[in-house]
């Protein structure tokens, strides 16, 4: 079994910082995309940015230039850099990871429980 443990939600002002992480721990053979997704009250689930086991990247278009992803292959873990918070950035992020528990198996998906993030004006 796999499990994603995220930390690093917290209540921050306008403009402010914050960095998450995420841990993936388990029968783990290899990660290939780890990602972070954000869902606010009333809203869908929607991507916010992910990353391959290469180092590739991709961003919505609303935390461009603000938010940096990042990982550690060897830790199992992401981050998530975000600066510039704005009040729309308000939601509950969900780490993502596809992965594989042999060079055979099909890549499967799991999520993590989420951490908080609220950003005040």
């Amino acid at each position: 079994q796999v499990q994603l443990v995220e930390s690093g939600g917290d209540l921050v002002q306008d403009g402010g910082s914050l960095r998450l992480s995420c841990a993936a721990s388990g029968s783990i053979f290899s990660i290939n995309v780890m990602g972070w997704y954000r869902q606010a009250p009333g809203k869908q689930r929607q991507l916010v940015a992910v990353i391959t086991s290469g180092g590739s990247t991709s961003y919505a278009d609303s935390v461009k230039g603000r938010f940096t992803i990042s990982r550690d292959n060897a830790k199992n873990t992401v981050y998530l850099q975000m600066n510039s918070l704005k009040p729309e950035d308000t939601a509950v992020y969900y780490c993502n990871a596809l992965f594989k528990y042999s060079d055979a198996a099909l890549p499967r998906s799991t999520w993590g429980q989420g951490t908080q993030v609220t950003v005040s004006s």
